[in-house]
């Protein structure tokens, strides 16, 4: 037996087949993106299968990606491949345009590495590191958590992962099942809202403003079956937002409601923001806060320092016992030596991202151009016509970060990094974003 969906046949008997038809369409371009598969009893009839089997061929199609359910509104083919998510949304940079688009920090303030390396070698055992040492250095211990407690983050037990993304896909693989709701910033870290999908679970979107998550968003979400909510505290990619103090208590209010959250915090601003840090860690029973190295010391390091209850960090260690193990030693020491050194440099540092931002975001406001970026460096301009705003830019010489890597449902806008902006630059960049959206007038949006 078969089902005809959109031309194509849906075969099988069993649920492996079942899938495997489904996702042979997929690849093929027969099912498309969006597209409404048939209910799991119609299907079921149909193929003259027991309705458990398609069941269960759905249950395998979310949990490779390839499928998203949405309770009563039933299953849809997802808007792009897991293994493919967002990295194809993007500019390529011509010879002799300048990139504004890419996110990452100015190489001209980081710290040199290879003088911290050797002396983090020197301090270290004379022995070489081998199997059974300790996941965690003590030194890297002590001095993230005096820095966790100095940003009042509740106390708990430490894990040292392989960067922020590293930490929010082992929380959310520790507490949650394929199907699960998880409410995310939107727009926000396009990473992330590919992982959730990747993860067989169902991303839903919640509004944000310069100061964080909007609480009836999230209220929303929560009441609706969401089972867990990723903040960025701090240098929210791609808008620049910050958790106030007034909206981390409004924040906090609403947990205090769905205690059973799972609440997942991301401080990758850590180091490049002057901003404080306002946590909502400790309302719900499971929590996690990661603090990641690589905006303030460089990408490559690849560490984050993880905080939480003591059931979601000994389910998080669990899994990397059984997967990577931990986190070089070498690496953990080289940080400890960046974390100590490096108080003063931050400040800095933080000051400097401030002034590029405010640079350009004074300039277009001077040519009636709205923008967001109250912290971080990264500035979000909304546009009207989003491909037509990076085409234009790209002809007058800058290349911007397409809006749609960032967002669900969030209205079009355009991601300006401004990490490597020089002095003359933001004027420059204003009257081609300004340009580029035509006049004045025109723009309703501002």
């Amino acid at each position: 037996m078969w089902f005809v969906l959109g031309g194509y046949r849906i075969e099988g008997r069993r649920a492996a087949e079942i899938a495997a038809s489904v996702e042979r369409a997929v690849g093929g371009g027969d099912l498309e993106p969006g597209q409404l598969l048939p209910p799991m009893r119609e299907l079921a009839t149909q193929l003259g299968v027991n309705p458990n089997t398609v069941a269960a061929a759905y249950r395998v199609l979310r949990e490779r990606g390839v499928i998203e359910t949405a309770g009563r509104r039933g299953s849809r083919v997802r808007p792009a491949p897991a293994t493919t998510g967002r990295d194809h949304i993007r500019v390529d940079v011509p010879e002799g345009v300048r990139d504004v688009s890419a996110g990452s920090p100015d190489p001209a303030l980081l710290p040199p590495l290879a003088p911290v390396f050797a002396e983090a070698a020197a301090r270290g055992d004379r022995e070489p590191v081998l199997y059974g040492h300790r996941p965690v250095d003590p030194e890297l211990e002590r001095v993230a958590r005096a820095g966790l407690d100095a940003d009042a983050v509740p106390p708990g037990p430490l894990a040292v992962l392989s960067g922020s993304l590293d930490g929010v896909e082992r929380v959310l693989a520790a507490h949650l099942k394929p199907g699960d709701t998880v409410a995310v910033e939107d727009p926000g870290w396009g990473r992330t809202l590919d992982l959730v999908p990747a993860l067989g679970l169902r991303a839903v979107p919640v509004r944000v403003d310069d100061e964080g998550p909007l609480p009836d968003d999230v209220r929303g979400a929560l009441a609706d079956g969401a089972r867990a909510l990723i903040v960025t505290d701090r240098a929210q990619n791609p808008t620049g937002a910050a958790v106030s103090a007034p909206r981390a208590r409004a924040l906090r209010a609403v947990l205090a409601e769905y205690p059973e959250t799972l609440l997942i915090e991301d401080d990758h601003g850590h180091g490049i923001v002057d901003l404080p840090l306002h946590p909502l860690a400790g309302v719900t029973r499971h929590w996690a806060f990661v603090r990641s190295v690589a905006k303030a010391y460089g990408p490559d390091l690849r560490l984050a320092v993880l905080t939480g209850d003591e059931v979601t960090v000994d389910r998080v260690r669990g899994r990397q016992r059984l997967a990577s193990g931990w986190v070089s030693l070498l690496l953990q020491r080289a940080v400890v030596l960046l974390w100590a050194d490096g108080a003063s440099a931050a400040r800095g540092v933080a000051a400097e991202y401030g002034r590029r931002r405010a640079a350009l975001i004074g300039a277009l406001a001077e040519r009636g151009v709205a923008a967001r970026g109250r912290s971080g460096m990264n500035v979000w301009v909304p546009v009207p016509d989003e491909t037509g705003a990076v085409a234009r830019l790209l002809h007058a010489g800058w290349a911007v970060a397409p809006g749609a890597r960032f967002r669900l449902s969030a209205p079009p806008g355009i991601r300006i990094t401004v990490s490597t902006l020089r002095d003359g630059e933001p004027e420059r960049l204003a009257d081609a974003v300004a340009a580029a959206l035509g006049p004045a007038p025109a723009r309703g949006y501002v």
